[in-house]
């Protein structure tokens, strides 16, 4: 036998060996059977809605359905954990609440998972911002008045949120410190809880996602003082942000994503976040997102690795001065 003979050999016990992975990426034949995607929170909720849209597309444009499976518990872990558990092949994703995903590590003594080590990101889906709301009959116009009022009478304003620990909780405690005011922070179980408070003159405003306050502002009967993120909310164009309306540097935003476990193929990856990125862009996508308080918004695998970590940097520092405990 020849060196060329050989060669060819070789190569052709190689190929066999290997299943014919030479003639083909993973991707090539991905997915070619139902494809989950965990979420940690009950059905009807603004993330699950947006997931759901998101998982619609991708049914649509790869053939195979992604079908949503919603395991609420332990802010998101419960899920997280199933998912990091399944086999790195693409077809078991996990939506990331980053908000919740990142807080875990200061929010908890120990964690089934490492966030940033045992998941490989994928792609964003949605980011969202947080609003300061006061009842309509107050007359304020801006987290300026809010600060103002707030400075008048220290100790006397109370805002409420949802539990502590929650991105929204921890939000009105940043607005407190930068704006150097005494006021009370009171925590309710749900959002509808928050929005009876503020409605019966419980509390005199709150901190809390926009899609829930939505329906309030457009009846008239709350008013929105500003906005968290750093720039205005398409839906929302007429509010001003916060560092637009009384508090310059303030700026906390939610966001939403897919992940997959370690260890997945690069290429499967790739395909994912082609066509995460492709759904979001959709004009009929970006509406019902806006609708459900959020913007429609993808971006690279690096980006959104780059972003959890320092998230998961920046609320443990928030966390450790609020001098909230691990669990």
């Amino acid at each position: 036998m020849n060196f060329k003979t050989h060669a060819l050999v070789t190569l052709a016990i190689v190929f066999a060996l290997s299943g014919g992975v030479m003639a083909q990426n993973t991707s090539d034949t991905f997915p070619n059977k139902p494809v989950k995607v965990m979420v940690g929170y009950g059905p009807g909720g603004t993330g699950d809605l947006t997931v759901r849209l998101v998982a619609q597309k991708l049914s649509d444009k790869l053939g195979q359905p992604f079908v949503i499976e919603n395991r609420p518990g332990a802010g998101g872990i419960v899920a997280s954990q199933i998912a990091q558990q399944a086999p790195p092949d693409g077809y078991t994703l996990n939506f990331i609440a980053a908000g919740n995903f990142a807080m875990t590590p200061a929010l908890f003594k120990s964690l089934p998972f490492d966030p940033a080590k045992d998941f490989e990101m994928v792609s964003m889906i949605g980011s969202f911002g947080f609003v300061l709301a006061v009842d309509a009959k107050t007359q304020m116009k801006d987290a300026a008045d809010f600060i103002a009022q707030a400075k008048a009478n220290p100790g006397k304003l109370s805002i409420a949120t949802i539990s502590v620990g929650s991105a929204q909780y921890l939000a009105a405690e940043v607005f407190r410190s930068m704006a150097k005011i005494d006021v009370t922070i009171v925590p309710y179980k749900t959002s509808a809880d928050v929005i009876r408070a503020l409605r019966a003159g419980d509390v005199q405003a709150i901190f809390e996602t926009i899609a829930p306050v939505m329906p309030q502002f457009k009846a008239g009967v709350v008013q929105i003082l500003g906005v968290s993120e750093e720039q205005r909310f398409p839906g929302l164009p007429q509010v001003p942000t916060m560092a637009e309306s009384g508090l310059p540097g303030y700026a906390i935003n939610g966001w939403n994503g897919l992940a997959v476990p370690a260890k997945t193929p690069r290429d499967v990856i790739a395909k994912l976040n082609a066509e995460i990125n492709a759904a979001v862009t959709q004009p009929d996508i970006k509406q019902k997102f806006i609708d459900l308080g959020v913007t429609a918004r993808g971006n690279t695998p690096e980006q959104m690795l780059a972003l959890l970590r320092k998230d998961i940097a920046w609320w443990r520092e928030v966390i450790e001065k609020a001098k909230i405990e691990k669990q």
